[in-house]
């Protein structure tokens, strides 16, 4: 949806369970000595100032990574990530998934980036300019039924609409399905949020009956200010690295020691 821009809403607690899983995984599967790609529907601009008007203005960050990246442990992949960007970038500097990919990711590897929106297309070819990406402006969905089954094979792909419009959750099942019979390897990773009138339920239900043995990890938290829709947040990931799940329920642990 074009009216939508993350910036408003980088940093909170949903993009550090997204984040935290995306990087712990891509780092975990960097780890093996052959090529991978990296495929990503909705990506933003990959880079965000925390500072700006339109961060201050929700104030999500306050209670997402501000109260949450300390306690990750100073060498997980996501806390790593985010000190690296800080180092370059400044204090209030916060990677987006597609930057997390950079950063991780080696020569070997290939990235390929959607984003519809001009003006963020515009600012993420500009923030990956240092790595060498493939930017596409076009639909994310067409990107991924287009690359897959993508060159290298082995990979992961991460699918985080806005979720803005009803139609996301009802083609969500369909178009995984598609992905996934063209790319049976990869790993598919979809966000979704938590909403109070569980938008997700439908959608996930036939995920889940669909792919039985992907891992589905969902943390509840409060909302980051009056009148804030989003109670928590999910991740429903088909062929998870091994140790994933593990992993997901020790971030689940560190959101309830903040």
């Amino acid at each position: 949806m074009l009216s939508y821009q993350h910036i408003y809403h980088a940093g909170n607690a949903a993009d550090v369970q997204k984040h935290a899983l995306l990087a712990w995984s891509l780092d975990y599967l960097v780890q093996k000595d052959k090529p991978l790609s990296y495929i990503e529907t909705h990506a933003g601009r990959g880079l965000y100032d925390l500072g700006s008007d339109e961060a201050v203005k929700t104030g999500e960050a306050v209670a997402g990574v501000d109260l949450l990246a300390s306690q990750f442990a100073p060498d997980h992949p996501y806390r790593q990530r985010l000190a690296e960007v800080r180092a370059r970038y400044g204090d209030a500097a916060y990677p987006g998934s597609p930057l997390i990919a950079a950063l991780t990711l080696r020569d070997i590897d290939t990235l390929h980036l959607a984003e519809l929106h001009p003006q963020e297309c515009r600012a993420l070819a500009e923030n990956l300019a240092p790595w060498t990406s493939h930017i596409h402006q076009r639909d994310g969905f067409e990107m991924a039924l287009a690359l897959c089954p993508p060159t290298p094979r082995r990979g992961l792909m991460l699918i985080d609409p806005s979720y803005e419009v009803k139609a996301d959750y009802d083609r969500m099942a369909t178009l995984i399905a598609q992905i996934a019979r063209k790319w049976n390897v990869g790993v598919i990773c979809l966000w979704y949020p938590l909403l109070p009138a569980n938008p997700h339920a439908p959608m996930l239900a036939e995920l889940s009956e669909s792919f039985p043995d992907a891992l589905r990890s969902e943390i509840r938290f409060p909302p980051a200010r009056e009148g804030h829709r989003m109670i928590g947040t999910g991740m429903f990931v088909i062929n998870p690295p091994y140790g994933l799940a593990e992993e997901a329920v020790r971030i689940t642990t560190l959101f309830r020691a903040a």
